[in-house]
């Protein structure tokens, strides 16, 4: 039997995908470096058969872990898009956390994955045993998954790579909701979501979207926070121009 032609991944990119699809060749790829995200994972094949193609000898492939669409962001970056209630955290996420509890060296965060987080109390810009901050139980802050291993309680940053604090930290006043992670990854497309580009030119708020399915808005009025949680939670599963016109309408009603 003759080995079927290999599919590129760029032919499969926003299409759908499921566990045990074979995404990557790794021996195509000499010299280039693949950042994995969620979704997928690299494992060693050995005359396994997959939808595309059929191996007689062993290789490094990435291989599909759930259900969803492929996609891709430039440089390099792979992950597979999906919507669920469960968050499946995945090293390089920005996600908004609950602080439940307070340690000597760690705060356990809620980040609605299958187990609580650690966030070390000197993963802060400039931080040191003397400048330890405080968090009430209940604080609600914008964090980054910086370690995700199968089985092992995640951990977190409130820095990004460079050690900056960023737009990382406490999030005060304000409201969060909940919504599923595949809206939280429309709000944080590109190009902008025609939700909160309709709504940013006639309003003005604060708006932080975590990819765990959380999302904080602040502004002015609760009455103005409340427009725009409203919005996004029902507009999530109409067509761009239906969410336009939805948007007006309700601002229309706001005036």
């Amino acid at each position: 039997m003759e080995a079927k032609p290999q599919v590129s991944a760029s032919s499969l990119v926003d299409e759908q995908v499921f566990p045990g699809d074979i995404v990557l060749y790794l021996s195509n790829l000499a010299n280039q470096t693949i950042r994995v995200g969620g979704g997928l994972r690299q494992l060693y094949t050995l005359g396994l058969k997959c939808r595309f193609c059929f191996f007689f000898s062993g290789c490094d492939v990435i291989s599909v872990t759930k259900a969803g669409k492929l996609k891709f962001s430039k440089p390099n970056k792979y992950w597979v898009e999906s919507s669920h209630k469960r968050y499946v955290p995945t090293a390089g996420d920005n996600v908004l956390g609950i602080v439940v509890d307070t340690k000597a060296d760690n705060f356990l965060v809620d980040i609605k994955g299958p187990m609580l987080a650690f966030l070390p109390v000197l993963a802060f810009e400039g931080g040191t045993r003397r400048n330890i901050p405080k968090f009430e139980i209940g604080a609600l802050l914008y964090v980054r998954v910086v370690k995700a291993i199968p089985d092992m309680n995640p951990e977190l940053s409130c820095m990004d790579g460079s050690g900056k604090a960023a737009e990382y930290g406490h999030l005060k006043d304000g409201f969060m909701f909940e919504t599923s992670t595949g809206l939280s990854r429309t709000l944080l497309s590109s190009p902008t979501c025609p939700v909160l580009e309709t709504l940013g030119k006639k309003i003005a708020f604060e708006i932080a979207v975590g990819l765990n399915g959380r999302v904080w808005v602040n502004a002015a009025s609760p009455s103005v926070m409340v427009l725009v949680a409203n919005t996004i939670i029902q507009t999530e599963l109409m067509t761009p121009v239906q969410q336009k016109a939805r948007v007006v309408n309700l601002l229309q009603k706001l005036q």
